[in-house]
């Protein structure tokens, strides 16, 4: 089943533009009851994304099938560039990820980190931004934003 969620959203993601005009497809899912990740959206639109939102009330499930390990889940899930962004992931770690390709499924900002991209309040100390590996063991930090 993962293989046919990732299937279908290569079908319908570029993985670069073509132009600097294009947006960069993104697809995200959430749970409908959620308001932060239509921020989170929006927050990924104005700055270049074209984001498709897919209303999903089992996260869990997406997130097993596309590699989250429990320890590193947010609130929503989104697929882009054949990678896995979990959670209010800020733009530099998102484009350096897209950038330099790393061999890794992912990365994440676990929990709802106050102050991040689509979330109220004020940052109080800086994001670490994780690296989805696949292995077990502590996630190495990926960019501290």
């Amino acid at each position: 089943m993962m293989r046919m969620i990732l299937t279908a959203v290569a079908l319908v993601l570029p993985i670069v533009p073509l132009s600097a005009q294009e947006k960069v497809a993104a697809t995200l899912f959430r749970n409908p009851a959620c308001g932060c990740c239509e921020a989170y959206a929006d927050y990924l639109r104005a700055n270049g994304f074209e984001v498709n939102v897919i209303d999903n009330r089992n996260m869990t499930l997406i997130r097993r099938r596309l590699g989250v390990p429990e320890n590193l889940e947010a609130c929503h899930t989104t697929v882009v560039g054949g990678y896995v962004v979990e959670g209010h992931v800020p733009l530099s770690a998102l484009r350096r990820l897209l950038a330099e390709k790393p061999a890794i499924k992912g990365i994440s900002l676990p929990g709802m980190p106050a102050g991040s991209p689509g979330m109220s309040g004020a940052k109080e100390a800086p994001f670490e931004v994780l690296s989805l590996t696949g292995e077990l063991g502590p996630a190495p930090v990926f960019a501290r934003d």
